[in-house]
């Protein structure tokens, strides 16, 4: 770690400080203040044993400070007593490493704005993983896990994306409905007729304790074809197009990287990640369809991809 923060900046640090601010502003960053710039951006340490997090247990993610990017999940926090907190496994692409100036350690930086977080140490045998990521706490931002999460998935045909995604544990809700188009309160009729550029699509509300939302996606990819644009089998037109509408950054990332390993595997993977937009629930008469009728997903057939 590098020196312990100090107190008391010279002016030629406040104005380096005032200079970063102005530029992070610009590319929607968080303003700073002198104490979080002085590691953030000038690589300072705080003092062991002084951060919120060394001892905090709260569940959630632990994002970047300055740029809000998630960096850490609470699951891969442990106690190490070096009196900062620290991990044993980054959220995959959130953290850069790179050789540290003295040559000796390996810095940890923010991978999307490039804070400093702090050190990188392996051998030390601590957890199964063997790898302790030494963080500043004032580097990071803590966002609780919600008692609910909402993913929103278009897959074809609605009627089989709800029935795929209600009968899997630790979901508790799911609705169909319009989303990704340009009027309001669409009926199918004006959905079918392809003038209002909505897909169809399932909400899932899930308890995050009991499942993910990275098993929900990965589900999402294997009971349909996301190579097929504007259409799904025998449904064609936009409405049936695949697309996965994320509610925060954290789940585009998931999106993103099962879509980059969709790819290296061969698939030509036409799927768009958007950010989420007003959901329009459907007509009461498509609400759990194959419930009611007795029937089974035509078009919506399992198939193992990961």
């Amino acid at each position: 770690m590098k020196r312990a923060l100090k107190y008391g900046l010279p002016l030629a640090l406040l104005m380096s400080v005032w200079a970063g601010q102005m530029n992070g502003a610009d590319m929607g960053w968080k303003t700073l203040t002198p104490e979080e710039e002085a590691v953030i951006v000038n690589k300072a340490t705080e003092r062991p044993f002084s951060g919120k997090y060394d001892h905090f247990k709260g569940n959630g993610t632990y994002v970047c400070k300055r740029c809000s990017t998630p960096l850490y999940r609470s699951d891969d926090k442990f106690d190490s007593g070096c009196g900062w907190p620290s991990f044993d496994a980054e959220i995959p692409g959130a953290v850069r490493h790179q050789r540290d100036a003295d040559g000796q350690r390996t810095e940890i930086l923010c991978a999307k704005c490039g804070a400093h977080l702090g050190h990188v140490f392996e051998g030390e045998r601590l957890t199964d993983k063997n790898v302790r990521h030494c963080v500043n706490s004032i580097s990071m931002d803590f966002v609780p896990k919600p008692a609910r999460e909402t993913a929103i998935f278009a897959a074809g045909c609605f009627w089989g994306s709800q029935y795929v995604f209600e009968h899997v544990p630790g979901v508790v809700a799911t609705r169909v409905g319009y989303t990704g188009g340009r009027a309001q309160n669409p009926t199918y009729k004006d959905v079918c007729n392809g003038q209002t550029g909505h897909a169809e699509a399932v909400e899932v509300t899930f308890d995050p304790a009991v499942t993910t939302y990275e098993i929900l996606a990965r589900l999402f990819f294997e009971t349909h074809d996301p190579t097929q644009v504007d259409r799904q089998g025998p449904d064609i037109g936009e409405q049936y197009r695949s697309a996965i509408f994320y509610a925060n950054d954290a789940q585009k990332t998931v999106a993103q990287r099962l879509i980059a390993e969709l790819n290296a595997k061969g698939l030509a993977v036409a799927t768009q990640v958007l950010a989420a937009v007003p959901f329009w629930p459907a007509e009461d008469y498509h609400q759990n369809y194959y419930d009611k009728t007795g029937g089974t997903p035509y078009c919506h057939i399992y198939t193992k991809r990961f």
